[in-house]
């Protein structure tokens, strides 16, 4: 038999497993929100033992808490920051009430935790009050929108620096592949000649500018509401402790944080984190563009994708760029976060926004794909091979490399010639080139320096 403990709250009573941190109010969201079996993020999590800490030590610094008990309360979130008790934190991601389901649960897991390292009995609450203390002077409406934009930034932080080397990967094969001369195509036709490392700067070079972005961004999410309380005016926390707390909650984190001019506007708005989710909405579309870019080279035959398993149940031997699809179902889980974020932000009402549980969610459910799959992706790109024969074979035989000539023999010259070329029985451009106005002039303007130049050199 589950030994259980009784505990009260205005609404009534509750039995509660007995070995369980967690009270009354989180034992009541876990029984009103049965709904999608996500628990709320760990990031969120971790994130919010930050902001209580932080509000623990300045209520501490200011006298509101006793010595004894603030220690040991900050030891507790120092427990939950590291990932201790995950468990206990079983409240669904998707809740009512604007966050204030986690925000008791923290507060009771706090107080029990807090309690246990005090000597006493989990439960009693007259050592450690999860209200009254672990809550003192806060609001979910402003330790919880707090807790986001905390962990968003250092879920950022942590994306950027996976961006990195992925750019690098690809900035490899652009060297490697410098020298690889093969077709450039344009809306599924065959276009202009490049090389095969022109084709790989331009997917690290969309990659820089989602590394910018994403480092960039982090800025947005740094002007915190911590200290407004309900609604923004700070009603109920003295004002020492407003000034104290956003410092301790900067030596907590380690970010640059700062309290908003205009803290109910803080309060009542989103917008920050739709700027912040248009960012990775961006690096999304890059990811899917560019594992789409793959998967045809792939299939073309120029470039070789890594074999990662057997593609196929009834096909043997048949291999998929299955790390080239993940990439494209990541990059649209988060386009549709991204909807998810907007809407949340969009149908805040008047002082607060109820729906930052399912915003939270989102956001940081992105992050999370991005980090994974960036990181995923870094070796697989790093084993990308090339087949500069493939590649050369699309080269030679197609028209489209009569281009390159242009500026040697015009463009009626080249009109005649790819006329001449489709009457014949020749089924090599290059060759049929170099009967027609040289190998010279051939190798020239078909070489790797030469197709990658920034225009060419007029000498007249």
């Amino acid at each position: 038999m589950i030994q259980t403990r009784t505990e009260h709250d205005f609404l009534g009573s509750l039995e509660i497993p007995a070995d369980v941190y967690w009270g009354i109010h989180t034992q009541r969201a876990i029984n009103n929100f049965p709904m999608s079996g996500q628990k709320v993020n760990q990031r969120l999590i971790r994130a919010l033992a930050m902001v209580k800490k932080a509000s623990c030590l300045a209520n501490a610094e200011n006298g509101y808490l006793v010595p004894d008990k603030a220690k040991a309360l900050a030891a507790a979130c120092e427990e939950i920051i590291a990932g201790k008790l995950a468990d206990q934190f079983p409240v669904d991601a998707l809740q009512g009430g604007a966050g204030t389901s986690t925000n008791m649960n923290l507060n009771e897991v706090l107080a029990n935790r807090a309690i246990e390292l005090l000597g006493g009995n989990i439960g009693d609450y007259t050592i450690v009050h999860p209200l009254e203390d672990v809550n003192l002077h806060q609001s979910t409406n402003d330790v919880y929108p707090t807790a986001i934009k905390v962990a968003g930034t250092l879920a950022l932080r942590e994306l950027a620096q996976v961006i990195a080397p992925l750019q690098g990967a690809f900035q490899e094969k652009e060297k490697a592949f410098g020298e690889i001369v093969k077709l450039g195509r344009t809306e599924w036709q065959e276009a202009v000649p490049i090389t095969l490392g022109a084709e790989f700067s331009a997917f690290a070079e969309a990659f820089s500018r989602d590394r910018w972005r994403t480092f960039k961004c982090e800025e947005r999410l740094r002007v915190v509401n911590l200290g407004g309380t309900a609604v923004g005016t700070g009603l109920t926390a003295p004002r020492n402790y407003i000034f104290a707390v956003i410092e301790k909650l900067r030596d907590v984190t380690g970010l640059g944080l700062s309290r908003g001019d205009n803290i109910m506007g803080e309060t009542a708005n989103a917008d920050a984190y739709v700027e912040v989710s248009g960012i990775l909405k961006a690096h999304a579309v890059n990811l899917i563009k560019i594992a789409c870019d793959l998967r045809l080279m792939n299939l073309l035959g120029e470039i070789h994708l890594p074999q990662l398993q057997a593609g196929s149940s009834i096909m043997p031997g048949k291999v998929n760029p299955v790390l080239a699809e993940a990439a494209i179902q990541t990059g649209m889980k988060v386009i549709a976060n991204d909807g998810i974020i907007t809407d949340c932000a969009a149908r805040g009402t008047l002082q607060i926004n109820e729906f930052l549980p399912l915003l939270a969610q989102a956001l940081l459910e992105s992050l999370d794909l991005l980090i994974n799959i960036d990181t995923l992706w870094i070796k697989y790109i790093k084993d990308i091979v090339a087949d500069q024969k493939i590649c050369g074979q699309y080269f030679d035989h197609s028209p489209m490399i009569i281009t390159a000539l242009l500026p040697a023999i015009g463009y009626e010259r080249a009109t005649q010639l790819i006329t001449e070329f489709s009457a014949s029985s020749e089924k090599n451009m290059r060759l049929f080139l170099e009967q027609k106005v040289g190998k010279e002039i051939v190798d020239k303007y078909l070489s790797p320096y030469q197709l990658t130049a920034l225009g060419y050199k007029d000498n007249g």
